[in-house]
């Protein structure tokens, strides 16, 4: 019997909805890609650049579904060990030293040598056994009975043979661990990968995903979102602050303001109690979308000029 949530997911209308829903503003090829992840059991490769909203996808697509939210963060030098399971090591020691207090008692018994190394044996199995398996991320995922979303965020930050690894994972969802068997899942995880292109990922890895790229929004889709996200912005100073970071994004920055910095200012604004832009206002919070002192300076000589090419009747924007 397929678990409830797998209703939800009927259309890319329905899907677009149900982000919507839980305060994410899908374009259509986001909508269609989890549509198309779920129907087609494929994990998603999400790449774009940072604060576009590639992990507030997963946590969206969480929200929506009513399904617990299990990341793990890639870094280099992430192995299977931490990514899989460990062994509860303290707790082996724990029992280690009780069997060694019992051992008199345990061994009095016994015959000979070899009646008495059977009998150990018998214990070493039950220390790498369920009772002492640490189960990280990825097998968390596997066991969810109800499923779950799973985000594999920066995966561009691990190492290849990592790579190598999630790949033989995310063919069957399922993994050998070799003191306990296969572990494969009841209910396949809806899987996103998440890329900030430090590095090429392999061929194979990216065959196995369905590509999505989020880029920058253009200014309707980005007024939705603040609506969205910054419900307290009046109309008007919504459509121009989001002109404004248009217009800001055309110059050559060293890192272009992201809509996580859109928002963010937006929240600055809303705090601060602003109704009109003006150059001093937007010196004074240049800092909140710009992150690079060098891009200040090449910004501040043309605020007014950005400004000017950012007044509503320059930029019209829908809501």
């Amino acid at each position: 019997m397929s678990p409830a949530w797998h209703g939800l997911l009927t259309s890319i209308e329905a899907t677009d909805r149900g982000l919507e829903s839980a305060g994410y503003i899908a374009s259509r090829p986001i909508a269609t890609s989890l549509y198309l992840a779920h129907h087609l059991r494929k994990p998603i490769l999400v790449e774009g650049p940072a604060g576009v909203g590639k992990t507030e996808l997963a946590k969206a697509a969480a929200s929506w579904l009513g399904l617990p939210l299990i990341r793990m963060q890639c870094y280099e030098g992430l192995d299977e060990s931490k990514a899989l399971y460990e062994w509860k090591y303290g707790k082996q020691l724990l029992y280690t030293q009780i069997l060694k207090d019992r051992l008199g008692a345990v061994l009095g018994e016994e015959p000979g040598l070899e009646a008495a190394l059977n009998r150990l044996h018998g214990f070493s199995d039950l220390f790498f056994s369920e009772h002492f398996l640490e189960p990280r991320p990825l097998l968390r995922a596997l066991r969810e009975p109800g499923g779950a979303v799973l985000l594999i965020d920066e995966v561009d930050k691990a190492d290849q043979e990592f790579e190598a690894f999630l790949l033989e994972l995310l063919s069957d969802y399922q993994v050998s661990i070799p003191e306990i068997g296969t572990v494969r899942a009841d209910v396949p995880p809806l899987v996103l990968l998440t890329s900030n292109n430090q590095r090429d990922l392999g061929d194979a890895l990216k065959r196995r995903c369905l590509h999505l790229h989020i880029g920058l929004p253009d200014a309707r889709l980005e007024a939705r979102i603040i609506a969205r996200r910054v419900p307290g912005i009046e109309e008007g100073l919504r459509r121009r602050l989001v002109a404004f970071v248009q217009q800001l994004r055309s110059l050559d920055l060293k890192k272009q303001p992201s809509v996580s910095e859109t928002i963010d200012w937006a929240r600055v604004l809303l705090l601060l109690h602003v109704r009109e832009l003006d150059a001093g206002l937007v010196r004074e919070t240049l800092n909140v979308l710009l992150k690079f002192e060098s891009d200040i300076e090449a910004a501040e000589p043309r605020l007014a000029e950005l400004l000017t090419a950012a007044r509503p009747e320059a930029v019209p924007v829908r809501s």
